[in-house]
């Protein structure tokens, strides 16, 4: 009987990327290849860009977060990240996205080259390729453990390196041949897919679970909301720090990426970018609970025992693939396994491809490029990227046992580094007017330096929660838990205007050129 949801895993895997290959069509030139020429629908840009920032991450690792939640945490707290993405989006809507879309530009960095330098511009773009690069290689490899669960249970063993390999060739396929426009059709379809998926272990899960089991869920806080008691500092997803630190994430990843923004522009016009990118922010929200009811329903049907020591998984992002191979009919656990892998085909290549030919390689180069070289630039970058990605996701494949942090708490803490130094350019660059490329470079570094201290030197210890500098060398008796990571957004984008804006007070006031006098005396 399972050999049929072998059958079916196999199809969506060759049949996705060669799908991808024939809606992307023949690229005819660079812009076609990297924002497309023939402009996409603004709801189908919509579901990519939510396919693109949760995909594998979400359907395997946000259940896990509410499965795990203390009551104390509470289940559903999560969601406080996610009303901030929906007010950082509609930020980002009416600030950012004009001068993307309506500029005719290729990267989000290109913006910063205009109004600061190419200097700025590269700077920008390296730090997006290096925390891309780590943030994918997590996904990749968060996509390779269902395959690892589906394989022991036929008595295959394969290891994270083999899948990955397999993965990162199907992915690398449609993005080579038909860039963004078959990235971003992949994207809403193999949303679509997962979806349906998790309606159907829902359905499954329903007849399974004890009667009373939705009152227990609720005494033990599984469906609480907000959290207002945990300290801003260090709880786990306090009100205060989860929402604003989630507006600010959600601005920076969807204002600041290129990830997203290449799925942005290639709409018809602001306004279509506009709708597609609010109505993600919605999307995202009920996709979150939609995955964190599906946690809560797996405590009541495992009651709540721990996936390594009372499942004897791998480690605790393995259940839900646990429970879709061991507990849901053949058939319906090939399409849901299925939905999941497709996930892994959401590619951020071309995006990297893109800004490392436009934003870097072509900077560097200092001779202009014609439009067949940054066709076949991309090209070639995207093979490189892919090979990067897979020798990264399986650098985190062996690391991965030795961190209690579920997976998509892991990809959030690494774009903390550098998401509130991204972000913070933008902002500088829209509020100082004075400040030069020099005042932000130096702005951009010292931010990052400043979040890496914190992440990684900033430490509570004790009962009293004291603040020290630790460094792992605290005594081991005493209990350590470290800022709450939601807060490091925020603090990048507040160091980042204040040395900044401080650089810039040393500048005369520019004086407006003439263009801008006849202007302000004809008004």
């Amino acid at each position: 009987m399972r050999a049929l949801d072998l059958a079916i895993i196999a199809l969506f895997l060759v049949g996705m990327p060669l799908l991808g290959v024939w809606i992307g069509g023949r690229q005819k030139s660079a812009t076609d290849y990297f924002v497309s020429e023939s402009k996409i629908s603004w709801w189908v840009v919509c579901l990519s860009v939510v396919s693109a920032e949760t995909s594998t991450l979400t359907v395997l690792s946000v259940p896990v977060v509410a499965y795990m939640a203390t009551p104390a945490q509470g289940g559903m707290t999560y969601l406080t990240l996610a009303l901030g993405y929906v007010v950082g989006r509609i930020i980002v809507s009416f600030v950012l996205l004009p001068k993307y879309v309506a500029g005719d530009l290729v990267t989000a960095y290109a913006f910063l080259g205009k109004r600061y330098g190419d200097g700025m511009r590269a700077t920008a773009s390296v730090t997006f390729l290096f925390t891309r690069l780590l943030a994918d290689g997590i996904r990749l490899f968060a996509t390779a453990i269902p395959i690892k669960v589906v394989l022991a249970a036929y008595g295959v063993t394969a290891g994270y390196w083999e899948i990955v390999v397999v993965l990162g060739l199907a992915m690398v396929l449609y993005s080579f041949f038909g860039g963004v426009r078959a990235v971003v059709w992949v994207d809403a379809i193999q949303m679509l897919w997962y979806v349906l998926g998790g309606v159907a272990v829902i359905a499954v899960l329903a007849g399974k679970l004890p009667d009373g089991w939705l009152g227990k869920a609720f005494d033990a806080n599984k469906f609480q909301v907000f959290d207002f008691s945990s300290s801003a500092l260090t709880g786990a997803y306090p009100f205060v720090a989860a929402f604003f630190g989630g507006a600010l994430l959600s601005m920076a990843s969807h204002g600041a990426d290129q990830l997203i923004v290449q799925r942005l522009m290639a709409t018809k016009d602001v306004k279509a970018s506009q709708k597609a990118l609010i109505a993600s922010g919605f999307v995202v929200f009920l996709q979150f609970a939609f995955f964190l009811f599906i946690g809560v329903m797996m405590w009541a049907f495992y009651a709540g025992v721990d996936p390594v020591k009372g499942l004897g998984l791998g480690n605790k992002d393995e259940l839900f693939a646990h429970f879709i191979v061991t507990e849901l009919p053949s058939g319906i656990s090939g399409f849901v396994i299925a939905g999941i892998l497709a996930a892994a085909l959401s590619s951020s290549l071309g995006a990297l491809a893109s800004s490392t030919v436009t934003d870097v390689y072509e900077r560097v180069r200092r001779t202009p490029m014609t439009d067949e070289d940054r066709l076949r630039h991309g090209r070639i970058w995207t093979v490189v990227w892919a090979g990067l990605l897979i020798v990264c996701a399986g650098l985190f494949a062996s690391v991965n046992a030795k961190t209690s942090d579920p997976i998509v708490v892991q990809a959030l803490g690494i774009a903390g580094y550098t998401y509130g130094a991204l972000l913070g350019a933008f902002l500088l660059g829209l509020i100082f007017r004075k400040a030069s490329q020099l005042d932000a470079i130096v702005a951009f570094v010292t931010t990052v330096l400043v979040v890496g201290f914190v992440i990684l030197g900033v430490k509570f210890v004790g009962p009293d929660q004291a603040l020290t500098i630790d460094f792992g060398r605290a005594d081991a008796a005493k209990q350590i838990r470290s800022l709450t990571g939601w807060w490091n957004t925020p603090l990048g984008v507040a160091v980042t205007l204040l040395v900044g804006g401080l650089l810039s007070l040393r500048h005369k006031p520019q004086q407006p050129d003439v263009e801008e006098a006849a202007a302000a005396q004809a008004a």
